[in-house]
């Protein structure tokens, strides 16, 4: 490749993060619109927001045992995501974030903007019943073998 047709090339990076669950949904647009308002100024390209709606946390995050999870997926270069980050630190309704390089050298035009989607989330407990089919990345082939078997003793 040339240097000129590196220049229109960017890294795709994906952000996942969680806000607190009392949050309502134009309250979920709103940090929306501010992360889209990011990607453009910094001249990066969104590709499209997932919200995968209420899950159960595996843990207690801000003291609250649910949250609504969002995934942003979007295209810039290096210092993209430390603004995008910077952001959500600063608002109170996100409380944890992870942004990944999903990879290099992606060309903007191959990347059409998609429609945002909102997926239902899990099931509420006093409804009871099965939670849906997860739209997140899948969890097939992790196993831990050996937790039924005693530790061998040392001497």
């Amino acid at each position: 490749m040339t240097e000129q047709s590196t220049a229109h090339h960017l890294r795709e990076y994906e952000t996942i993060f969680l806000v607190k669950p009392d949050l309502t949904d134009d309250g979920v647009d709103r940090i929306k619109d501010r992360v889209r308002g990011i990607v453009n100024r910094e001249g990066g390209k969104l590709i499209r927001f997932t919200v995968w709606g209420k899950k159960k946390t595996m843990f207690p995050v801000a003291k609250q045992p649910r949250a609504i999870y969002v995934h942003a997926s979007y295209l810039g270069g290096h210092g993209l995501v430390a603004e995008v980050e910077r952001n959500l630190r600063n608002l109170d309704e996100v409380t944890r974030w992870l942004s990944v390089k999903v990879a290099d050298h992606v060309d903007p035009e191959s990347r059409p903007v998609q429609e945002d989607v909102k997926l239902a989330g899990d099931v509420d407990e006093a409804r009871g019943g099965p939670a849906p089919e997860r739209a997140g990345p899948p969890r097939e082939g992790i196993e831990v073998e050996g937790l039924d078997e005693e530790a061998p003793e040392e001497a």
